[in-house]
């Protein structure tokens, strides 16, 4: 017979061809792992909505990181849940913040881990917006002052890339300028440059306690249906100095992720959310999914879509399981 139509499985005919001819691939070094370093002692509190993710103290802080550091994850993103909270976010930018006082703990321990601090107010401030407040409204340049001294204090306390997540407008700029003069110019900015006001950062509100106490971010994060806006934001922190970009959240949005890799020429971070992690927990739990091929697949096709990195609360999950299949 003459055949007319192409054999396409000629080369998914055993698993070792589909290897072979495999175009994406995931590695354990491309995952950044969220931890919540809480104030006080003997603090190991299992967030309910997020199953396996904790609030740890520092003196729990270490059994992580051991666990961290043997799966072969090279990198961590601190958020910190203090005791105290005020308007300013006071503790955001302290000498002895949380976050400062858990950088320095994994980076005389763990010197060789990456450490990404979190670059926001909103863990800090009591009515829980990333900004200042002045009759009802987030006021954008006075809050980059806060989130500049922020920086440099998580500079100091040793942390290796500065995250920004507060969505203010020229927060970018205003971080590279204020870490340059204060002799930091060697430290990248790891910018979350695409940031939708999202339905999926529920259960992050309720490990850090960062729901807004009137309100909500719709005026500073990005409107889950605009796609040409995120080139705009992009481009703008392209502009203003970013060393990486973040687009979150992840899975809804990686028409969003293919546009800023085909366009910009930068590290692309994506950020596997809460609520992305906890819907598949949440069905893992009940027996309705295979967990460790939807979570292989799901992080795969942020790979597949353009991601470099991947911000995940299943990158303990995925290095066991990626390290037995070696």
């Amino acid at each position: 017979m003459d055949s007319q139509f192409n054999r396409h499985r000629r080369l998914r005919r055993t698993a070792n061809m589909r290897n072979l001819v495999r175009e994406t691939h995931l590695h354990v070094e491309d995952f950044i792992y969220p931890i919540f370093v809480a104030e006080g002692q003997d603090i190991k509190k299992e967030i309910p909505s997020m199953p396996g993710i904790y609030n740890l103290s520092l003196d729990h802080l270490t059994e992580e990181m051991d666990e961290v550091v043997s799966l072969g994850i090279q990198s961590v993103l601190l958020f910190g849940v203090p005791l105290e909270k005020d308007a300013c976010g006071t503790q955001a930018y302290h000498e002895h913040g949380i976050v400062q006082e858990a950088t320095r703990l994994i980076k005389e321990k763990y010197p060789e881990i990456l450490v990404v601090a979190d670059t926001c107010l909103c863990e800090y401030t009591d009515h829980g917006h990333c900004g200042l407040i002045e009759n009802g409204e987030i006021l954008n340049d006075a809050s980059l002052e806060l989130l500049v001294q922020t920086a440099i204090s998580q500079a100091k306390a040793g942390a290796d890339i500065i995250a920004p997540s507060n969505m203010m407008d020229g927060f970018t700029i205003a971080i590279r300028e204020g870490l340059d003069e204060a002799g930091f110019e060697h430290i990248p900015v790891m910018s979350y440059a695409v940031k939708y006001a999202s339905a999926f950062y529920g259960p992050f509100r309720d490990a850090a306690g960062s729901t807004p106490q009137f309100g909500d971010r719709k005026s500073y994060q990005m409107d889950p249906a605009n796609r040409l806006e995120a080139m705009r934001e992009a481009e703008s922190d392209l502009m203003e100095g970013a060393d990486f970009l973040i687009v979150k959240p992840g899975m809804p949005y990686l028409d969003i992720v293919r546009d800023v890799k085909n366009n910009i020429n930068l590290p692309l971070v994506t950020y596997n959310v809460s609520g992305e992690y906890s819907m598949v927990k949440a069905a893992a739990q009940n027996g309705w999914i295979d967990e460790e091929r939807i979570v292989l697949e799901m992080l795969t096709g942020m790979k597949r879509a353009g991601s470099d990195l991947i911000i995940t609360y299943h990158a303990k999950d995925a290095a066991k399981w990626m390290n037995s299949h070696k």
